[in-house]
C-alpha cells in the first residue's frame, strides 16, 4: 500500500510539474520530422498482462515496422531529438502517466514487448521468453527504473538483467525503491542514461 500511495503522489506531482516540458519535447519533435509525438507500444505488465505502455517518440516514425529488439548506442533509427530524450529519460516522461494509473510503478523491472527477442553478438535471434529469468519479472509491476536500469549498461546481455530483476523481486522494500529512485534522478540530472558504466 506504501508503494502504490509513494507511485501515485509522485507520478501526480510530476505530471504536473513537467507540463511545460511536454509542450517543448512535443514542438521539437514535431519540427524534426513531422512525425507523430507520441509512441504508443503494447507492453507486458503485472501477471503477463499486457498494457499501452506511451514515451515520447524518439525514433524514425518507421521504426515500429522493423522486428522488436533492444536499441544500442548510435542505433541508427534514433532521432537527434531522440538522442537527447533518451540521455536523460524525457522520453519517459508520458510513462508517468501509466504509473498513475497503476499499469507500472516508478521501480521494478523494466517492462518488455510481447515478442521481444534480443539479437546477440553472433547475429543468433533468441526469443526474451526462452531466457531464464523471464517470467519471474511478471510478479511485480513493471518500473520506470530499477537494478537492471541502473546498473546495466543499455547493450548488456538480457540474461545478467534478468538476473538484477530477480535480485530486486526477492529484495524488494520501499527503502530500496527510494534509493533507487533517487540515483535515477542523479542520472537524469547528469544526462547520464545512455553511457553508464557503472556495474552491480
Amino acid at each position: 500500500m506504501l508503494k502504490r500511495a509513494f507511485d501515485v503522489a509522485l507520478s501526480g506531482a510530476g505530471l504536473l510539474i513537467s507540463a511545460p516540458l511536454w509542450l517543448l519535447i512535443a514542438a521539437a519533435i514535431t519540427l524534426e520530422d513531422g512525425g507523430p509525438v507520441l509512441f504508443v507500444q503494447n507492453r507486458v505488465g503485472l501477471g503477463g498482462t499486457p498494457f499501452h505502455a506511451l514515451k515520447f517518440r524518439s525514433m524514425v516514425p518507421h521504426a515500429s515496422s522493423l522486428p522488436p529488439h533492444q536499441a544500442g548506442e548510435d542505433d541508427p533509427r534514433v532521432t537527434r531529438v531522440g538522442r537527447l530524450l533518451r540521455a536523460t529519460a524525457m522520453d519517459e516522461l508520458p510513462q508517468l502517466y501509466n504509473i498513475f494509473r497503476g499499469d507500472m510503478s516508478f521501480v521494478g523491472p523494466r517492462p518488455l514487448m510481447p515478442g521481444e527477442i534480443e539479437v546477440r553478438g553472433s547475429g543468433e535471434l533468441v526469443p526474451l521468453e526462452s531466457i531464464p529469468g523471464y517470467a519471474a519479472r511478471h510478479s511485480v509491476r513493471p518500473g520506470l527504473t530499477g537494478l537492471s536500469q541502473v546498473y546495466a549498461p543499455r547493450d548488456t546481455p538480457r540474461a545478467r538483467k534478468f538476473h538484477l530483476d530477480a535480485i530486486y523481486v526477492r529484495n524488494a522494500s520501499f527503502c530500496l525503491d527510494l534509493f533507487l529512485v533517487a540515483v535515477s534522478f542523479w542520472i537524469t540530472f547528469r544526462g547520464r542514461w545512455e553511457v553508464r558504466v557503472r556495474k552491480f
